[in-house]
């Protein structure tokens, strides 16, 4: 990675390791700010994707805000120097304290998904003194044609305002007191690698901003939300200035074009510039099956088990001869604990096999089954690295328990 040598990184901080490109990162960035320069917009990275200080602190320098969707996660931001005037607080469930905690921050606007949601911020921010400033999220009932668990446009699924009843949920964030209507939101999905399904959900985005604007409401941004996919074997999804492209020339051509423009990418911006490093234990050939068994399992990765995802593995050790079809699995007692099936792999005991495309849900998900400590974390920009997180030890992981008075 760069101009470091991923085995040697194993060696020198041990596995399983998650290993980021700073460069790659910002690579990944520099689409979206040049297709939107020159416009009033905001390029807010989706917490949720990765979440560790270093990589928050690397895109509030490069002039990202950021999209929350806890109080943890925007503590996570502020102690990374993020600016709470950059920061829109999404999510379906927020608590008073956390609603509390965002408004005495600061934070730029709420992306609300309920009326009930919109009733209880306009107590909260009466309570405590302040204007809550909201775009409603709307679902448009679009189909992002991605897996079930990540889709998050359509009728049947827990996110947004519908679209039928958004106009009425606006009228009634109008009345509200501690509530001021900034902007309109739309996120239907993630890993999308297609252009249709944003432009389908623009122009209903479009006409309901139309419909608001006609009852004398106001809106100042509209929020496309991310979703982007990346490649992790054989998709094709638009690079990132030709989508923003696309979707500016529909808004321009329908007469908006004044309006803030705000993104809200994770995966596209961080998913193909982290690695997961795992080294392998040992070999069981089977019947019907043989398996590789490494060091990293479910609870450092869990997309595979999640949604059966796939993820490229490649031997870092780059073994000459006959490659054998192998399932690489982990040690967690499952048979959900699997990291890929049936791979074409040259493999043996002590190799560094690295995961590809971990940058993204990686580590976010991770947790501590089985008692495992989570990985450690690098990041390398050229020939340098650091350590961005600590391996955990098993200290770490019961220092808040406490033993039955005997």
């Amino acid at each position: 990675m760069d101009d470091l040598s991923l085995k040697d990184l194993a060696r020198q901080h041990g596995t399983p390791l998650y290993v980021y490109s700073r460069r790659a990162m910002l690579a990944a960035l520099a689409p979206y700010q040049a297709a939107l320069q020159g416009r009033p917009h905001l390029v807010c990275f989706a917490v949720k994707s990765n979440s560790n200080l270093a990589v928050l602190q690397m895109f509030a320098q490069a002039g990202c805000g950021f999209d929350i969707v806890s109080a943890g996660e925007l503590e996570r931001v502020l102690a990374a120097g993020g600016d709470a005037g950059k920061v829109v607080f999404s999510g379906v469930g927020k608590a008073r304290r956390e609603m509390k905690q965002a408004l005495e921050a600061g934070v730029r606007c709420f992306n609300v998904e309920s009326t009930a949601e919109l009733e209880v911020l306009s107590e909260v921010a009466t309570q405590t003194g302040r204007t809550a400033r909201v775009s409603l999220r709307v679902n448009p009932d679009v189909d992002a044609g991605t897996h079930p668990y990540i889709s998050t446009g359509l009728k049947g699924n827990k996110f947004g305002v519908a679209h039928e009843v958004a106009l009425a949920t606006y009228r009634r964030a109008a009345e509200l007191p501690g509530i001021e209507v900034v902007g309109i939101d739309c996120h239907i999905g993630s890993q999308i690698t297609e252009i249709a399904p944003y432009l389908d959900a623009l122009d209903r985005v479009l006409d309901l901003v139309e419909s608001i604007e006609s009852a004398g409401i106001p809106i100042h941004h509209l929020d496309l939300g991310g979703g982007l996919g990346i490649t992790y074997t054989d998709e094709t999804p638009p690079a990132a200035d030709v989508l923003i492209g696309q979707l500016l020339a529909k808004i321009d051509a329908r007469g908006h074009g004044h309006r803030e423009i705000v993104f809200e990418p994770g995966r596209s911006l961080v998913g193909n510039a982290g690695v997961l490093l795992t080294e392998v234990m040992f070999l069981k050939p089977g019947e019907q099956k043989n398996f590789c068994v490494v060091d990293a399992a479910m609870n450092d990765l869990m997309r595979p088990a999640l949604y059966e995802a796939y993820m490229g593995i490649v031997n870092t050790h780059q073994r000459a001869g006959a490659a054998e079809t192998w399932d690489v699995v982990g040690p967690v007692c499952e048979s959900g604990d699997w990291l890929g099936r049936d791979r074409a792999l040259t493999v043996q005991s002590g190799d560094v096999l690295a995961v590809l495309s971990a940058g993204a849900y990686g580590m976010t998900m991770s947790s501590n089954y089985n008692t495992r400590g989570r990985a450690a974390e690098i990041m390398v920009d050229g020939s340098q690295s650091w350590v961005i997180r600590e391996r955990e030890t098993p200290a770490d992981l019961f220092r808040h328990e406490h033993l039955l008075p005997r």
